[in-house]
């Protein structure tokens, strides 16, 4: 059974930083995992991804921004936001699918297993 848990949210001041943390079970090496955010009157948007093939990919709106990482032996994925903006505020959700390599452009219901969220809320 896989199970996605995040940890990590919470409040800063718009320029701070925050690191959200997903640490998956269940999940096989061969996955495509990352990070979507929700925030209200808006659609679920891909933040940034990470294939087995160690390709990743951003929005362009996070590029230059945040970094997505895995550590394999603790099988616990990483999101790293810096200069976090106002407009970064959402529920952010840890997700994967068990495949390899990462949809080019990913929509909600490509992935089969999702995290519980994790708030993140930046104050200007």
């Amino acid at each position: 059974q896989v199970q996605l848990v995040e940890s990590g949210g919470g409040s800063v001041q718009a320029g701070g930083s925050l690191r959200l943390s997903c640490a998956a079970s269940g999940i096989t090496s061969a996955t495509c995992m990352g990070w979507f955010r929700q925030s209200p009157g808006k659609e679920s948007e891909a933040v940034a991804l990470l294939a087995s093939t160690g390709d990743t990919t951003y929005a362009d709106s996070v590029k230059g921004r945040f970094t997505i990482s895995k550590d394999d032996a603790r099988n616990t994925l990483y999101l790293v936001m810096n200069s976090l903006k106002p407009e970064d505020t959402a529920i952010y959700y840890c997700v994967a699918r068990a495949f390899n390599r990462c949809p080019y452009t990913p929509a909600p219901h490509m992935f089969s297993y999702w995290g519980q969220g994790t708030q993140v809320t930046v104050s200007s």
